[in-house]
């Protein structure tokens, strides 16, 4: 499922602060973003379109709940971004990042532990 930049503020708040009222997720994502209210009513209705999101009545209360896990979505990215540009390949992503990116002592003392673990297996 393609969540685009803009839908991904909507499913932040969701996943960030549980199901919430449309007023609520609106003013939530208002504080957060410039836009108008429409504007994320219009995102909300795609997410809904495209099942990552589902509304549910209770109480004559409409709330909004994510159908889909933050950390699937994350990997679902994540997996994207490795195979469109760097062939699915990890090493050449983390070559790429660590020498444009200034790491400090704790960020390499991370990736080495991380190497360690995989390595103890």
């Amino acid at each position: 499922m393609q969540i685009t930049s803009a839908e991904s503020l909507i499913m932040d708040a969701l996943w960030d602060e549980g199901p919430m009222g449309s007023e609520d997720l609106v003013a939530h994502v208002l504080a957060r973003q410039p836009w108008g209210a429409a504007t994320v009513k219009t995102l909300i209705n795609r997410l809904l379109k495209k099942g990552a999101v589902e509304s549910r009545r209770a109480n004559a209360r409409l709330t909004y709940h994510p159908l889909i896990a933050r950390s699937d979505y994350v990997e679902a990215e994540s997996q994207g971004l490795l195979d469109r540009l760097f062939g699915g390949q990890l090493t050449p992503m983390v070559t790429h990042f660590a020498e444009r990116q200034k790491l400090n002592n704790e960020d390499i003392a991370k990736l080495r532990a991380l190497i360690d673990r995989l390595e103890d297996g």
